[in-house]
């Protein structure tokens, strides 16, 4: 696969602030939900990185919208 278009750029971004406004939703800090969650604080900051150039996979939302008790539509039913 190659370099993300800019509508792939735009779209990892959202997920990744979809990932940080919810985590922030639970009023844990990344060390605080990262250590709830038994999940290591750095990749916690990576799914919430735009800067992360690989962005997160469908199974790494699934994952944490098992953490948070939600759906996959839960997760994605947002502008």
């Amino acid at each position: 696969m190659g370099r993300l278009t800019k509508e792939d750029t735009i779209l990892k971004n959202k997920i990744a602030e979809r990932i940080k406004f919810l985590r922030e939703g639970t009023g844990l800090s990344q060390s605080e939900f990262a250590k709830k969650y038994d999940v290591d604080r750095q990749i916690l900051n990576r799914w919430e990185s735009n800067g992360n150039p690989r962005g997160v996979t469908i199974y790494t939302i699934q994952k944490f919208c098992g953490m948070l008790g939600i759906t996959l539509r839960d997760f994605f039913d947002f502008e």
